[in-house]
């Protein structure tokens, strides 16, 4: 039997990295609500923990206190609130200028997606462009309205201004897919402030709106496989973590849950057991930002680039989690307490979900020599949630190995953005994936930021690359290549891209430390193939996704510098983030340092991405290099039921564990 633990991890006394509990929650935001200017039209785009510093932490008696980001939806003006929970206090106060240039507004929020939906079809412009494509008013009524972040390019209508763009797509009930039926070449700005359309686009020719049906409901699907037997995943004697609130144990691992509305799940002070010394390797790991800009020059699609972390929350859209289907085996589940938009406290059921998989061969030899067989099997801890924003899904998987290697996977799934095509023409701008239907060409960007802690010390990033020795008296052979070796010493020196044909790799390391054959202890960031932003040189879109330009960050620790494309990237003009960070140029060698990762993939749309896309991958890896004195896998222990084989007994010397009975 499968078994579940949920916990809210409520404690009388949190610790100072516990996320904010629905007391403290409803506390902060009476208070804040209660000293605003229109009590009733404030709202709170943001909720979460001021989490203390690092040398804050050291210090002791952090007190807590609460973020609160709220705007008033007459007015339209935001400002950020610091509370000091044990004194019930606004200790902090600053109104946001984003009516001056470069601008930026606070998160879109769910209740502004249903507004949005309501003054798009009161407006007579709109509606009467769905009269011009033979919708009629019972039509109107089952039309799909997408809110989607507007992008920024300068116009009068989006300077300082809260505003969304809207596509549509036609259904012919609520359950339809209406990316199967996109309605082309009307666009609505929508003021939210305001409520009302204050920009459309309503285009001639007028494309056809496709009508064939693509649902992907399993109550839809004709002919299921019948072939696919149970498959079950037990662990009889329990899981090996051990949880108590927020903080996890599992084998050698210790860590810290947390979450927030923008970034979603937080990994606090990872570290590792290492005999008898407990060392840390990361204070601080999320996903701060991600964005998928389109590569449609069309009024649909040119402005598509939603920062999905930034501009919407994945930490306030993730999912609840069901048993065997988002995760499998023995689970634990985390319930996460959140605020909505009215600032009233309610609980993410089943947000993250944590559980222990096989994962194939730790290692293995087997000696012909003398017959002695090893082998051990790899178990890895995942820690996981899963978001979802508009049409598309992603999971966020970080994964901890018994051997001290770290993995973070990103998963991409859901719908694809759709555009009509004219009868006989072929899709310009990306993939036909039906009649009449074309998936625009798009990127997905994610950034990673790891705020490092390798063995509590000053840490320093260096950049290697494999070269090819010439020929000479030191290579006769021609056989010999070097590892070469670049130390990074400010920032403007780390802002680096990918190399795969050199092998490119970063070392994160404590200099002031020595490992067991004389060098610094460190960790090695694996890069996967991954591309840039192909978006030209002075773009919006560039300016505003700085961060996917580079694939490496390092910059020097500023508690201010949280996400990597800046606070408020919504109908932001650009230049904020990553790039503004670095230009600064502080010393980053031996220092409190944060190393920065972009990755991602470019999509080109076929026909197997419809209707419903199968799960594409993104992600790295960080490995211990030199960071242990051997394996750290090495004491694992023989599987129960395998044994090693000894010298003569060839008839199972080449039999594994797993074959055994």
């Amino acid at each position: 039997m499968l078994d579940i633990v949920k916990s809210q991890a409520l404690a009388a006394a949190p610790h100072p990295l516990d996320p904010l509990t629905a007391e403290e929650i409803k506390a902060a935001c009476t208070l804040v609500r209660t000293a605003a200017t229109s009590p009733e039209n404030c709202r709170f785009p943001t909720v979460r923990l001021e989490e203390p510093t690092k040398q804050e932490l050291a210090a002791g008696g952090v007190g807590r206190r609460a973020f609160a980001l709220t705007l008033d939806l007459a007015t339209g003006e935001a400002i950020e609130h610091i509370v000091d929970l044990a004194r019930n206090e606004i200790v902090a106060r600053k109104v946001l200028p984003n009516r001056e240039a470069p601008y930026g507004q606070p998160p879109v929020m769910l209740e502004e997606f249903f507004k949005c939906e309501a003054v798009v079809k009161a407006d007579p412009g709109w509606r009467a462009a769905m009269h011009r494509r033979g919708l009629t008013a019972a039509d109107i009524e089952l039309v799909q309205v997408d809110p989607f972040s507007s992008g920024f390019f300068d116009k009068e209508f989006e300077r300082g201004a809260r505003i969304v763009r809207a596509v549509s797509y036609f259904r012919e009930h609520l359950q339809d897919n209406g990316y199967a039926h996109p309605i082309e070449g009307v666009v609505a700005v929508v003021d939210l402030i305001g409520g009302r359309v204050i920009d459309l686009t309503d285009e001639d020719p007028i494309v056809p709106i496709p009508r064939k049906k693509r649902n992907y409901g399993a109550h839809e699907t004709t002919n299921p496989r019948t072939d696919i037997k149970p498959l079950h995943i037990e662990q009889p004697e329990g899981p090996c973590f051990r949880v108590d609130g927020w903080k996890v144990d599992w084998q050698k691992w210790s860590f810290r849950v947390g979450f927030t509305p923008r970034e979603g799940l937080v990994l606090h002070q990872l570290a590792y057991q290492d005999g008898t010394r407990k060392r840390s390797l990361i204070h601080r790991a999320s996903v701060t930002e991600m964005v998928v800009p389109y590569a449609d020059p069309t009024a649909n699609h040119f402005w598509k680039s939603a920062f999905d972390a930034g501009e919407y929350g994945l930490g306030m859209l993730a999912n609840a989690l069901e048993l065997g289907c988002d995760c499998l085996g023995n689970i634990h589940y985390f319930d996460i307490p959140a605020a909505d938009s009215k600032g009233e406290p309610f609980v993410m059921q089943n947000a993250i979900c944590m559980h222990e998989e096989d994962y194939g061969i730790a290692w293995k030899h087997y000696e012909f020599r003398n017959g002695l067989f090893e082998v051990r099997r790899s178990r890895r801890l995942v820690i996981s949630f899963f978001a979802t924003v508009g049409n598309y899904d992603y999971g966020f998987y970080w994964y901890l190995y018994q051997d001290g290697t770290i993995q973070l996977e990103t998963k991409l799934t859901g719908i694809i953005q759709t555009a009509a095509v004219l009868s006989g023409e072929k899709y310009k701008w990306g993939g036909m994936v039906d009649d009449y239907l074309g998936g625009p060409t798009h990127q997905h960007f994610f950034n990673v930021r790891l705020h490092m802690d390798l063995d509590d010390g000053g840490n320093t990033v260096t950049e290697h690359d494999f070269v090819p020795r010439p020929w000479g008296h030191d290579n006769p052979h021609g056989n010999v290549f070097d590892v070469t070796t670049r130390v990074l010493s400010r920032e403007r020196d780390a802002a680096a891209v990918a190399n795969g044909e050199t092998g490119r790799f970063w070392k994160i390391s404590n200099p002031n430390e020595t490992n067991s054959v004389g060098n610094a202890p460190a960790y090695k960031l694996v890069v996967n193939p991954s591309p840039l932003m192909l978006a030209q040189e002075g773009s919006y879109v560039r300016k505003r996704g700085g961060f996917a330009t580079k694939h490496v960050w390092v910059t020097a620790f500023d508690a201010r510098e949280k996400y990597a494309s800046g606070d408020y990237p919504n109908v932001h003009a650009g230049g904020d983030g990553l790039p503004c960070y670095a230009a600064q140029n502080r010393s980053i060698e031996n220092a409190d340092i944060v190393v920065w990762h972009s990755f991602g993939h470019t999509h080109v749309c076929k026909p197997e991405d419809f209707p419903i896309m199968p799960v594409e991958y993104a992600g790295f890896t960080l490995k211990p290099t030199g960071f242990f004195a051997a394996n750290a896998a090495g004491d694992i222990p023989p599987d129960r039921n395998s044994r090693s084989v000894l010298a003569g007994n060839e008839k199972d010397a080449g039999r594994s564990c797993c074959q055994e009975r």
